[in-house]
């Protein structure tokens, strides 16, 4: 497996590659919607988000041999779905924050109702962009496919559905099993779909293989969220680039408050072991795929 410095160097590589897709997907600023295309740009380009979903569409193409450039789109695609949840997210109707990424959320920066704006358009644009890019080699029965999850993934049944959980649970004692439902909608149903999206788009149809990596995809996602509630113990604003303790201030149920912070990170590193066994019959193209799930349950942002 590689070291850590060269994993940090697949990531430098990844993230500016998404970067650089993404500022040519992303509309130019120009005419009466121009404060609109600001907030979008805003939202998505500034601020230093981690890109964990797009790098994984990345991780997961090269674990089934694709080429970066057919990958380029998906990965797009799900971090722009990524950037309008939280601009929406952020808002005063759903969690009421001020601070996003170390700086002032979108709705902050601009107005509540350009963010609102932003949010819809950019999730526009993500099904705009998987529906006519031409660089990811499918037929258009998988392209449809491809939209259709990434629909489900973003809607009732996916990210949407566990948003509206957790507002409904701020305040209220939730099982372990409520939590992590609304958790593997919330946050682990858009992870899980950028490491299925980067197999199709790199042509995989192995039906096992697949599978294993829907069982790596599943346990990431929900480690994820664990240790998103762990740093929001543990961290510090500055290193968070949000409020440290907004968890707590707003009364929502989280690992360490339900189950305690050592079993929390305990239940993380389980869900790490896992998500590894998932990919022992992959050979070492799945490399970053592993230091990735290594990355997600020891980040400290």
């Amino acid at each position: 497996m590689p070291d850590s410095s060269s994993f940090k160097d697949t990531l430098a590589v990844y993230s500016r590659a998404v970067d650089a897709a993404l500022a040519d997907w992303l509309p130019i600023p120009a005419g009466p919607q121009a404060r609109l295309q600001e907030a979008m740009r805003y939202a998505v380009l500034g601020g230093g988000g981690k890109r964990v979903r797009p790098v994984l569409v990345y991780a997961a193409g090269e674990a089934v041999g694709a080429g970066t450039e057919q990958l380029h789109g998906v990965a797009c695609a799900v971090e722009i779905i990524h950037a309008y949840s939280l601009i929406h997210d952020d808002l005063p109707a759903m969690d009421d924050d001020d601070l996003r990424r170390g700086r002032p959320t979108c709705h902050r920066a601009y107005d509540e109702a350009s963010a609102i704006l932003a949010g819809d358009a950019l999730q526009a644009l993500a099904f705009e962009i998987l529906a006519r890019d031409t660089s990811i080699p499918c037929d258009s029965a998988a392209r449809v496919e491809m939209i259709s999850l990434l629909a489900q993934a973003s809607g009732s049944n996916g990210m949407a559905g566990g948003q509206a959980i957790d507002l409904a649970a701020v305040g209220q004692t939730l099982s372990l099993e409520q939590l992590e439902h609304m958790h593997r909608l919330k946050t682990g149903a858009l992870i899980s779909a950028s490491v299925i999206l980067g197999a199709m788009a790199g042509g995989y149809q192995d039906a096992a293989g697949l599978e294993n990596l829907q069982t790596y995809a599943d346990c990431i996602g929900l480690a994820f969220q664990i240790r998103d509630d762990i740093l929001d113990v543990i961290g510090d604003t500055d290193t968070l680039g949000k409020p440290q303790g907004s968890d707590e201030q707003q009364n929502k149920p989280t690992y360490p408050s339900i189950m305690g912070l050592e079993a929390a990170r305990e239940l993380a590193q389980a869900l790490h072991r896992k998500a590894l066994e998932a990919l022992q019959n992959f050979d070492t193209t799945a490399d970053t795929l592993r230091l990735l799930s290594a990355y997600i349950v020891e980040r400290n942002n």
